[in-house]
């Protein structure tokens, strides 16, 4: 099963300042690695970050860095203006897909390739002792810097290969709205709405069965700025599409998911925020029967 999930650049509009945006980033990097959310993409919300103050990339960086290997940061990112808060991030603490520890044989992990030698041997430090030495496999190349995934096969001696399998945890990415919602691969597409479907036991049954076997899609909103406001301003959308009735079933711009969902029907308090939205739907939407 394959999980997307979709927030918006303007995910940080009302933080009163830096520390707390970067908090509420966290949070949403930890919902994701706690539900394996394979793919977390990062749509632009140009309306929405005409009021925010921490804007301008701001959410991608801090997601991608919340999301980068602890044993990478330093070597990735440096020093940054976007992540002088980065300290208070929660760990992610993301489980090696094989083995039972992050070094053991079997398992993934993050690298960046720091010499390319001769013969197609590259060095990788990959958070272990010493930069260690793989074989470029013959229908792939790479460059000095660039981040890659390594398989270890053993810890003594210390071996690994390089692959293409997908690493631990949620990898970042931006994109726009419409055109992430083509590009992931999933059975069931659902926007985040205190408007929508009420989620009950019955409709979890149905969508689980759709879930498991095609993988899943789930967009989130900003604060006071709803998916419904967001998909109102896409250029994609037209004006004649987007008047306040255009959300109801069957209206061209709610067709862009197959459902507009409500998972908390009997929330206690005026708003939920994104990060506790992010709970709430993913841990029912990844129930099994």
């Amino acid at each position: 099963m394959t999980v997307s999930v979709l927030v918006p650049s303007s995910l940080t509009r009302e933080a009163p300042d830096k520390r707390a945006a970067t908090l509420k980033l966290g949070y949403v990097a930890r919902a994701a690695a706690v539900f394996r959310v394979d793919r977390l993409i990062v749509f632009p919300d140009r309306e929405g970050e005409r009021d925010a103050t921490w804007a301008n990339g701001f959410v991608e960086t801090v997601l991608r860095y919340a999301t980068t290997p602890p044993y990478l940061r330093k070597e990735v990112w440096g020093e940054r203006d976007e992540l002088a808060y980065a300290g208070i991030l929660p760990p992610l603490g993301v489980l090696p897909q094989t083995g039972s520890g992050s070094d053991d044989s079997g398992s993934l992990r993050h690298g960046i390739v720091t010499e390319v030698g001769p013969e197609r041997r590259v060095w990788v430090n990959c958070g272990m002792q010493h930069p260690i030495a793989v074989r470029l496999p013959d229908n792939r190349d790479v460059t000095e810097g660039e981040r890659v995934t390594v398989r270890i096969i053993s810890r003594r001696p210390v071996r690994a290969r390089l692959t293409d399998d997908l690493s631990p945890g949620p990898t970042v990415e931006c994109m726009d709205l419409l055109a992430a919602l083509d590009d992931c691969d999933h059975e069931l597409s659902i926007a985040t709405a205190k408007r929508g479907d009420e989620l009950t036991v019955g409709r979890l049954n149905t969508l689980s069965e759709r879930i498991e076997t095609g993988g899943l899609c789930v967009a989130f909103g900003a604060p006071k700025r709803g998916l419904s406001a967001i998909l109102a301003d896409h250029p994609d959308v037209d004006a004649g599409e987007s008047s306040s009735s255009s959300f109801e079933p069957g209206s061209a711009p709610a067709d862009r998911f197959d459902l507009w969902l409500n998972a908390i029907p009997r929330q206690g308090t005026e708003t939920v925020r994104t990060e506790e939205a992010m709970f709430a739907v993913l841990a029912c939407l990844q129930l099994r029967k």
